[in-house]
């Protein structure tokens, strides 16, 4: 699908997800065990032929940089075209750098990028946004539809914290956005446009002549009425990393068979950096129940519902439960973690013990020794 062209925002502005993404961004966040959140939008793309794509980096991108590198696992390392990591703005005032405000003022700060853009459909999408999207159909719809924005929505019940929202027709078309609402109703966005390349130039230009930056307000709210806004209902599983409960909440649920199917179709295949690890060993008074486990850990101990990336060690007589524990970690004997996301190169020393909650579990930062 080489008419379509992908822009990725992997910006910082999630403070809800605290002590995670104090050295990463959100779209850098690891998620279901060997992945990063950015993988699945990258691969989203991949699976509908779109090879050329800018990403929107801010604050803290070292993780993002290390990460996707060139872009080869995506096959977007080429001569011409493939993946252009778009660098920082900012923008100086008398307290110092800020970041910026939001997607138009992102776009404006990259708009030589806009002009080269090829291709006569841009999809706009989070990195953060953990899903498997059929980018070809929505495409094929907007197209279809003679839609000036297509945005796509899911229809599951999972609230997401100061979300966007639609109030739709039975045609599909949006006839209201909603946003900052106490009780959120209607579809859920997901935060992923497909529009012409011209409109998209046009908006910026507009929005930067006017100091406007906010996609959601000064595009999608006060346009309304005067663009034709069509929705695409997802109904499948499409997680959101905005809050250290949600990712909490949406890792956990990796954990029913029906969501991995459904997240990890093998029609539009989800691409990953390898680990280089070694397959993990479990030893003989090793206890493994209802958990996802990466190549290269080591359990000896106890680990019941929980979600292991590579290279984690659980000690013997260490019992992990309802936990996930990211790159590096290590349990030590007599250890017990329960309801707790440790990042990576956590070490939890002898007998120690930590016990979080379903509705607030317990995050340790990276490196910290307990």
């Amino acid at each position: 699908m080489n008419r379509m062209h992908g822009i990725i925002f992997a910006y910082e502005q999630r403070g809800e997800l605290r002590e995670l993404t104090e050295r990463r961004t959100a779209a850098s966040m690891p998620f279901g065990g060997r992945y990063r959140a950015v993988d699945f939008a990258l691969s989203n793309l991949l699976n509908a032929g779109v090879t050329d794509v800018g990403m929107v980096l801010h604050g803290r991108y070292q993780s993002m940089l290390d990460h996707v590198g060139s872009g080869k696992v995506w096959d977007m390392s080429r001569k011409r075209g493939g993946l252009h990591l778009l660098p920082p703005f900012n923008y100086l005032h008398e307290w110092g750098v800020t970041p910026f405000r939001g997607k138009m003022e992102a776009l404006a700060g990259v708009r030589d990028y806009l002009n080269e853009i090829r291709q006569d459909y841009v999809v706009l999408m989070e990195g953060d946004l953990v899903s498997n999207l059929p980018l070809a159909d929505i495409l094929e719809q907007h197209i279809r539809t003679h839609a000036d924005i297509t945005a796509v929505c899911g229809d599951d019940s999972f609230a997401t914290e100061n979300g966007t929202y639609f109030e739709k027709d039975p045609d599909g078309r949006i006839r209201e956005v909603l946003f900052n609402m106490h009780q959120p109703r209607g579809y859920r966005s997901l935060d992923v446009f497909v529009m012409s390349t011209d409109l998209l130039r046009s908006l910026v230009d507009e929005c930067q002549a006017r100091d406007q930056y906010s996609f959601r307000r000064d595009v999608l709210q006060a346009k309304q009425d005067l663009l034709h806004l069509q929705s695409y209902t997802f109904s499948g599983f499409a997680a959101q990393i905005r809050s250290v409960q949600e990712y909490y909440d949406r890792s956990m649920q990796l954990l029913d068979k029906q969501i991995r199917e459904d997240l990890f179709t093998s029609d539009r295949p989800i691409r990953a950096k390898g680990a280089d690890k070694a397959s993990t060993y479990i030893g003989p008074d090793g206890v493994c129940l209802n958990s996802l486990v990466a190549e290269g850990c080591r359990i000896e101990g106890t680990v019941v519902n929980s979600i292991l990336f590579p290279g984690v060690t659980v000690e013997k007589g260490a019992k992990v439960e309802d936990c996930i524990l990211f790159r590096g970690t290590t349990v030590r004997e007599e250890a017990r973690l329960s309801h707790v996301i440790t990042d990576k190169h956590v070490e939890l020393l002898p007998g120690r013990t930590m016990v979080g909650h379903t509705a607030y579990p317990i995050v340790i930062a990276k490196g910290s020794v307990i």
